[in-house]
């Protein structure tokens, strides 16, 4: 039994039907469809979801809707016009499309997640009703259907344990189950959201929930890079990683996956691979819990800017009892979490994302490190990059630091930091923003040049 998930992309207009398809008839045991809403069709397009977000702030604000409502329905009439689904099918659609515009208009966030969700929901109806007109037996599977109860928080919903049971009594359907992601239910009866981009959510806890042999995850990407193709010139696709890699990975600035989704499939020991609907046919990237470790040590560098440093020095600062409790214990009640915190034996740096502070924030920090702390140096460095290099086999292999940075050092170019953790999957590198780019390609270079030779 395999689990297939389709993004936005993969769903903007009746041709991305007609590929997804013919993806699922190829298959009887893709018995699990999750579908996200429809994405662009041109890069000058409106995803539907950010058309949904402009209806809720003119229903919220008292304005006009129609004419949003129209464009919302447009797209989907579109679909439905060349890919002759029922009438009936865009009739339901019309009326749950219609009928947002009638919710309250108050602060609830629930009312701002009801409009967001619909996106998927309307395209999960949709592809339910395109399978059955190429003479597939599909139906359109709700999450209050499928018992996928989340917790109370809009924007962040978080799935129930109990779910998993709920969902697995839908494991022997006779037939095609197509399941809108993005949301669950509350045990109140509401519609939640994860927080964006959760529709991979859905996908992972879908694959748990019926114990998938394997969850596809179908993109617009053939796969994996081992770098960003925006930095580096044709990157390799990466073949296998491990769910460990792709966390570290995806931390760092690797956007194929949101942070959270792979969780409740990891949690299963259920495989996940990347493919592309438009080349389904290549093997795409597969993520596992363990895999064979070939010569190559890394299996990709990433990277993601907006970093800051805080930079603390004190002399005998590593016989001070509690100094580390109370630098953390100023970050708490100031709200904000680290990153980092690399330390030597007089000095501790701390890295945060710089977008948790404005000035009048950033100060009053400085001013409780300080009272708190009494330092004998603090600084702090503000436009930082942070870059991952990540690989299962670089565990006890000798030479990997020195090669990467006698690589950065032909490369001009100087580092504030260097970390690694005791498990010696990933090495990062602090260094100006100025030199993100070109310090990726100087480490892909030395790391992956050799063996396309």
């Amino acid at each position: 039994m395999k689990v297939v998930k389709f993004g936005g992309s993969s769903l903007a207009d009746a041709v991305q039907f007609r590929k997804v398809g013919n993806i699922i008839k190829s298959d009887p045991e893709r018995t699990f469809v999750v579908v996200s809403a429809p994405g662009k069709r041109f890069p000058e397009d409106t995803k539907v979801t950010d058309l949904l977000i402009r209806y809720f702030d003119l229903h919220r604000e008292g304005k006009a809707t129609e004419k949003i409502q129209q464009q919302i329905l447009d797209r989907y009439h579109k679909i439905v016009d060349d890919t002759q689904i029922r009438d009936e099918t865009f009739e339901a659609i019309r009326q749950n499309i219609t009928e947002l515009d009638q919710l309250p208009k108050d602060e609830d966030p629930h009312i701002r997640d009801a409009f967001l969700a619909a996106g998927e929901d309307n395209n999960a109806r949709l592809m339910a009703g395109f399978l059955n007109t190429l003479g597939l037996r599909a139906r359109y599977l709700s999450p209050q259907e499928a018992g996928l109860l989340v917790t109370d928080e809009p924007g962040d919903a978080q799935v129930l344990d109990e779910s998993y049971a709920n969902i697995y009594q839908h494991r022997d359907f006779d037939g095609i189950s197509v399941v809108p992601g993005f949301f669950g239910m509350s045990k109140e009866g509401k519609k939640v959201t994860f927080s964006r981009g959760g529709s991979d959510i859905t996908g992972a806890i879908i694959a748990a929930g019926v114990k998938a042999d394997l969850y596809e995850n179908f993109t617009d990407v053939p796969g994996i890079y081992s770098a960003h193709p925006g930095v580096v010139d044709h990157p390799q696709i990466i073949s296998q990683l491990t769910y460990r890699e792709m966390r570290e990975l995806a931390y760092a600035g690797f956007s194929v996956f949101h942070d959270e989704a792979l969780m409740p499939a990891y949690h299963a020991h259920i495989n996940v691979v990347i493919k592309d609907t438009n080349q389904p046919d290549a093997p795409g990237t597969l993520i596992t819990m363990d895999r064979h470790i070939h010569r190559r040590p890394v299996v990709g560098i990433a990277s993601d800017s907006g970093f800051m440093n805080i930079y603390l020095r004190k002399y005998l600062l590593n016989r001070e009892l509690g100094f580390g409790r109370r630098a953390l214990q100023v970050l708490e009640d100031l709200g904000l979490h680290f990153e980092h915190m690399p330390s030597g034996i007089d000095e501790i740096s701390i890295i945060l994302r710089e977008d948790q502070l404005d000035e009048e924030l950033e100060r009053e920090l400085i001013d409780q490190m300080h009272k708190q702390l009494q330092p004998e140096e603090l600084t702090v460095v503000h436009d930082l990059s942070i870059i991952m290099m990540v690989g299962e086999g670089m565990q006890k292999r000798v030479g990997i630091v020195g090669t990467a940075t006698e690589a950065l050092a032909h490369a001009n170019i100087s580092l504030d930091m260097i970390n690694q953790g005791f498990s010696e999957l990933s090495i990062m590198f602090g260094l100006s923003r100025q030199f993100e780019k070109s310090a990726v390609r100087a480490l892909y270079h030395a790391f992956f040049d050799e063996e396309e030779k």
